[in-house]
């Protein structure tokens, strides 16, 4: 009997790769210059191809940026996405406390870079208020499986949730500036205190 032949996965294409080195310079360049100092031309030859090659891509850095932000943000929204799905409350905490400093140690400087500009560029605005709705719906499921009654007040899950998504923001923010180890240190305290909110700490 003839064996049918293996299906190869698809090459990705040129442009892919291309655009791939372009995001990939573009978040390398961000942690040696800031968004401020970094222009086009850094990133164009960083990635090895002309300013003009690289327009055929991005219109500006802040396109670029935005991209960056937008494969970034994809990634937690998956992380949010698989966190809540564990049937156990303390277990889905720890999934997503653990998953998201995995994320911040790879990306922290992207992600700061998308709080730092949420508000001066629109499209990285709307990106980073879609992910904080992910994440609170996320906490909230979380609180209503540990028993926390649905709805939106200050003693329910709909109202819990949204201190608790900014609060995990803007520690793990600050603790991506110092360490590794004060990320491991926020995300610890963080998760302690989700779960005391969950009544099961």
């Amino acid at each position: 009997m003839s064996r049918s032949p293996r299906r190869r996965s698809p090459a990705p294409r040129k442009g892919d790769l291309r655009e791939k080195a372009i995001l990939e310079t573009a978040e390398r360049l961000l942690g040696e210059k800031g968004y401020e100092a970094l222009t086009v031309g850094d990133v164009a030859a960083g990635a090895g191809i002309t300013r003009g090659a690289l327009y055929f891509y991005f219109g500006s850095k802040q396109e670029i940026v935005t991209a960056l932000v937008a494969r970034t943000v994809a990634e937690l929204w998956e992380k949010s996405r698989t966190a809540q799905e564990a049937d156990d409350p303390r277990e889905a905490v720890d999934t997503a406390m653990r998953r998201t400093v995995g994320l911040w140690l790879e990306h922290g400087l992207v992600i700061r870079t998308a709080v730092d500009l949420a508000a001066a560029v629109p499209e990285i605005g709307r990106l980073w208020d879609r992910t904080a709705e992910l994440f609170v719906a996320a906490i909230a499921r979380v609180l209503e499986r540990a028993g926390v009654e649905p709805g939106d007040g200050p003693r329910q899950a709909g109202g819990m949730a949204p201190p608790l998504c900014w609060m995990i923001e803007r520690s793990f923010y600050r603790a991506s500036l110092v360490s590794a180890a004060e990320l491991e240190r926020a995300s610890d305290a963080c998760a302690y205190l989700w779960l005391r909110a969950a009544g099961l700490a």
